[in-house]
Parts: C-alpha cells; sequence; structure tokens
C-alpha cells in the first residue's frame, strides 16, 4: 500500500499559522498582565508553538498502520532513560504494545538574535541524539529494532537568518561547506549531517515569516531537510512496523 502523507502541505500550513498566532497571542497576553518576559522570549513561555505539527505526526501515525498506538504529548509521560544523563524529555512518544516506536523533537527559532541561539540548538540536538543512541544500544528501551528518532526545527525567514555570516577561526580553517553561510543554511547543513551521520531517522527545517500567520506559508531549504522528506520518513517507519 501506499504512503499515507495526510495532506501534510495543508496542515503543515495551518500549523504554522497557529505557530505565529499562538506567539503573539502568548506576548499579548503577558503584557496585559504586566509579566516581564522580555522580547521574544514571551511567545516561547506561552508553550503550545508547535503543537500543529505534533498533530501532523498524530494523523501519520494513525494513517500508517498503527491506530492503537499509545501517543503520548503530556509533560508527565515523555520522559526517556538516557545513558549519559538519567532521563530526557521528549516532545513526543509513539509506543506500540511495549516497545518505543517514534520519538521527536519540535524546535523553534525566532530572531532577533540568531547567532548564539543557533549554537546553543546544534549543541543540544547534537547532544540529544548522541545521548539516545548510546542508550539503545546499552538497552535501555530493551530489545527492540531502532525506533524513529525525529528533529523539526522551524525558523523565521528574515533578513537577519538569510545573511551570510563571517567566522573566526584562528587556528584551523572552518570547514568549506560552513564559509559564508547563514544562519538559515547552517541549520540546513546541521539537519543534512544529523541524518548522514546517523544521529537521527531524519532531520528537517523549513523557514516561515512573520507574515505567515495570514496564509502558513513556508519554505522547504533542500529536498534532503525538507518537510516531506520528514513526513515520508516517519510514515515509512510507521507502516514498517505495522507490517510486524
Amino acid at each position: 500500500m501506499p504512503l499515507n502523507l495526510c495532506d501534510y502541505d495543508n496542515k503543515a500550513r495551518e500549523a504554522i499559522k497557529a505557530f505565529w498566532q499562538t506567539r503573539d497571542d502568548a506576548k499579548q497576553k503577558q503584557k496585559e498582565s504586566g509579566k516581564t518576559d522580555q522580547g521574544e522570549r514571551a511567545g516561547v513561555t506561552g508553550g503550545k508553538n508547535m503543537d500543529g505539527f505534533s498533530s501532523l505526526v498524530i494523523d501519520l501515525v494513525k494513517a500508517n498502520g498503527l491506530s492503537n498506538a499509545e501517543i503520548h504529548q503530556k509533560r508527565a509521560v515523555l520522559t526517556l532513560p538516557g545513558f549519559f544523563r538519567p532521563t530526557k524529555l521528549w516532545d513526543l512518544l509513539v509506543i506500540n504494545k511495549g516497545r518505543l516506536i517514534a520519538a521527536l523533537e519540535f524546535k523553534s527559532h525566532v530572531g532577533p538574535s540568531f547567532g548564539n541561539n543557533f549554537n546553543n540548538r546544534a549543541e543540544e540536538a547534537i547532544g540529544t541524539s548522541h545521548d539516545f543512541s548510546t542508550a539503545y544500544r546499552e538497552g535501555a528501551f530493551g530489545e527492540q529494532e531502532r525506533p524513529f528518532v525525529g528533529w523539526l526545527m522551524v525558523v523565521e525567514d528574515a533578513p537577519a537568518s538569510r545573511t551570510p555570516v563571517k567566522d573566526k577561526s584562528p587556528h584551523f580553517p572552518v570547514l568549506p561547506d560552513f564559509v559564508g553561510a547563514s544562519y538559515l543554511k547552517r541549520y540546513d547543513i546541521l539537519c543534512q549531517k544529523l541524518a548522514k551521520e546517523q544521529l537521527y531517522s531524519s532531520a528537517a527545517v523549513i523557514a516561515t515569516r512573520r507574515t505567515a500567520v495570514a496564509d502558513g506559508a513556508y519554505v522547504e531549504l533542500s529536498p534532503m531537510t525538507g518537510l516531506r522528506s520528514f513526513v515520508a520518513s516517519i510514515a515509512g517507519h510507521i507502516a514498517a512496523e505495522a507490517a510486524r
């Protein structure tokens, strides 16, 4: 049977609209209540920004053969054991008959600050995947096939995220693919390498402008790190699990 991609493009557009609207609502609510969050942080601490993408993954799971799987979204049941640390909190877990099928993280990066925040996101993604892989190797999830591990990043499409960036490396040269790369391009490179090194089953980045609150418009940076590839990878993994 062909994979069911669940009309992912339209659902992604709805998720993008909700992403921006939820941020705007959270900032307005904090402003009205007199709380002290600064700048863009108010839109993050409101939470729920990426719920639309969680819903898309849930649809993919149900449509590709695991309609009875346990899908966890509540914080109290999103913890998995680690190897270098005791536990790790994920954004969405799929469990079927006691077996871990998928673990996913949904992240976002909105300006105006892109420099340090990009480095922090990269270090977090690399550390999380290495910890998970080692925990899996050491039997933390029992004897089973490797789960799907996904990382999805939504980045603000803005002049600051598209402008080429100069790096300082006084002792050794920066690797060629990073030379002059914008922060959006760096996310694309990061996602490609996370997948090529098999740190994640699939890693994706999409860019969206603030004006997308009206139409949900988004841009994929490359076929390998695009949303369609991410969605197809999840659907394929779920279908393979269902066939077992």
